[in-house]
């Protein structure tokens, strides 16, 4: 962030120390050159910019912990922005800076662990990349972040203090976090489709727009595993089962990468729609916020990744989770047991989505006895969600005290 009177943001870009034409999804090969090369990079472009103007404060991903230490050599106070949930945070940081024994038996994933702030999760509801079976340069990279933390200054947080209250509050004699979201779509929070400024994997099919518009409100399951998830034939086949014996009218995202695994899936789209009689609609990708800002949209079978997660607080969308990895299934139970705005799909052994789960779990949201009130909830939240952000809100308050912060540093550095 440069300390300058202008409103621009100016894009400047760093090499990562690897090829062009590099292999990217060799993730260790390219967390490994991130930490030796990138870092260097990135001092060499401050070291540059800094001839013309100084930085008032670098705000990090936490996934580049490596900046860290570059903000620090230059002596620019750090901020780090989490991109996940507070409670992840929170879950990371206990595991990682070993506050206790709260974690004894990760190999059993039905073993109980109770932690500040949070509901009972079991093993198998933490983030992944704390477990056994997560790759060591993952937890290499998580164990230098939470190493680091005593050189950053600000740590924010993309949701809001309303949505994780107890467990915000029990950050706060650790290494609080302050969150200043919900960070979403401006679409999202109610402004003109003008305004936004969006990046999409692959092209959006505006047709299930047109689709929406003539089903009734409320009507309609909307089912997405967002970019990175590829779908196994069987769960496919799974979901659509589930879909078919629900009865009602649904929106498909079946992502163009649910071919590059065993490939059939365009097949297997024909089958749904033909077995479901025109009940359904099909497409390999979407405009998300638009769709969850319909007014036909019901609930959405979701994988649970955080910004979709967001996305549905915001839109006051309940939501059916069926997680896989990483954050998700932390999410899910944040959705299920804090937020209350969903329920959460049990998985079969390897992921495997049971189809009679799901359609229980479609009949509980939009049928059952508490479907009510989790629609209710889910409209609450949407409500204190856009409140943190107006004038005198949480996330608000957060901002200006961070700006506070910066000119009482600029001022007596």
């Amino acid at each position: 962030m440069p300390n300058s009177q202008s409103s621009e943001i100016h894009l400047e870009f760093f090499s990562d120390g690897l090829s062009f034409d590099f292999d990217r999804s060799d993730q260790n090969s390219l967390i490994n050159s991130l930490y030796t090369k990138g870092s260097k990079n990135l001092s060499t472009l401050i070291t540059n910019l800094t001839k013309a103007q100084e930085f008032s404060c670098m705000i990090v991903n936490p996934f580049v912990p490596w900046a860290i230490d570059v903000a620090n050599e230059h002596g620019i106070p750090c901020a780090m922005l989490w991109i996940q949930a507070s409670a992840v945070f929170s879950i990371y940081y206990r595991y990682f800076k070993n506050t206790g024994d709260d974690f004894q038996n990760l190999e059993d994933p039905n073993e109980k662990v109770q932690l500040p702030g949070l509901p009972t999760f079991k093993v198998r509801d933490l983030p992944t990349l704390m477990l056994p079976s997560s790759p060591d340069h993952f937890k290499r990279l998580l164990m230098h972040l939470y190493q680091s933390l005593d050189k950053v200054k600000w740590v924010f947080g993309t949701s809001f203090y309303e949505a994780e209250e107890e467990i915000v509050k029990s950050m706060v004699s650790l290494t609080p976090i302050y969150p200043i979201g919900p960070l979403v779509s401006p679409f999202l929070l109610g402004e003109t489709e003008t305004n936004v400024f969006s990046v999409d994997l692959w092209n959006a099919e505006y047709s299930c727009i047109e689709w929406l518009d003539n089903k009734p409100n409320s009507s309609v399951i909307y089912v997405s595993f967002g970019s990175l998830i590829v779908l196994s034939n069987k769960n496919i086949e799974n979901i659509a089962t589930a879909l078919k014996n629900s009865n009602k009218p649904f929106l498909w995202v079946l992502n163009p990468g649910a071919e590059n695994k065993e490939g059939g899936a365009d097949e297997l789209a024909f089958e749904i729609l033909k077995e479901t009689k025109g009940r359904g609609l099909v497409v390999k990708w979407c405009q998300q916020e638009r769709v969850l800002m319909h007014p036909s949209v019901a609930c959405f079978v979701s994988h649970c990744g955080w910004n979709s997660t967001l996305e549905t607080l915001v839109a006051g969308v309940p939501v059916i989770a069926c997680p896989e990895w990483t954050d998700q299934p932390t999410n899910a139970v944040l959705v299920s047991n804090v937020f209350k705005t969903g329920v959460n799909a049990k998985s079969e052994e390897h992921g495997v989505i049971n189809a009679q789960e799901l359609q229980r779990c479609i009949w509980e949201v939009m049928d059952g006895p508490n479907a009510e009130e989790i629609k209710n909830r889910a409209m609450e939240m949407k409500d204190l969600a856009r409140k943190a952000l107006q004038e005198g809100g949480s996330s608000d308050k957060h901002i200006n005290q961070f700006i506070h912060d910066m000119i009482i540093h600029n001022l007596h550095p």
